[in-house]
């Protein structure tokens, strides 16, 4: 299972705190996929929701309906979105080490964007949460200023356009693609069933 998010997407913060338990309750195990929502738009000459009339608005109410229903906490933060650049890249530095570290490192930004209310979109904040999770935050600071892991996630936002990601979260599972947080049911029928 493929699991493409933006850690800008309140939605993929949503999906991120139940996708892993509910592949592991099938046996099956989830890849996580940051890329660049912004150059999704920008290939298919698209905007973000937050920027059409009633649909933002819209928006913004149902994500914090959605995180009551589910009994997550969230606030909605300031600014949003954000650039998600340097915790995208950031995380695939610690995965192709931990991929575990890399898990708890996605999960601290997901939470400090939307729940403590930090700006993931700077490196001192991308590299403290890196430290929260267990990583050496000197040496994460210094690779992110390598070519390598602007290469990584370029390298992840191109084969998010192969395999036809539009929206976050986008999980892909054998083939068959599904859009949305509100899409976690039919990902457990799909799982238990097969398909269908």
């Amino acid at each position: 299972m493929d699991f493409w998010f933006d850690f800008s997407s309140p939605y993929a913060y949503l999906a991120s705190e139940q996708l892993d338990a509910l592949a592991a309750a099938h046996g099956r195990l989830v890849r996580w996929r940051p890329y660049l929502l912004g150059v999704v738009y920008r290939q298919l000459q698209s905007r973000p929701v937050t920027e059409l009339p009633l649909k933002g608005e819209y928006f913004h109410h149902d994500v914090a309906r959605s995180a009551r229903f589910l009994g997550l906490p969230f606030r909605p933060p300031q600014p949003f979105p954000v650039a998600t650049q340097q915790a995208a890249r950031a995380y695939y530095l610690l995965e192709a080490k931990d991929e575990a570290l890399a898990r708890r490192y996605a999960h601290g930004v997901f939470r400090g964007y939307f729940v403590d209310g930090r700006n993931i979109a700077e490196e001192t904040t991308v590299c403290a949460i890196a430290a929260e999770a267990g990583a050496d935050a000197d040496m994460l600071r210094a690779a992110l200023a390598g070519d390598m892991p602007r290469s990584l996630l370029r390298e992840a936002c191109k084969a998010a356009l192969q395999a036809g990601v539009f929206g976050s979260p986008y999980v892909i599972i054998d083939g068959e693609p599904f859009w949305g947080a509100d899409r976690l049911p039919q990902i457990a029928r799909w799982l238990e069933s097969g398909g269908f």
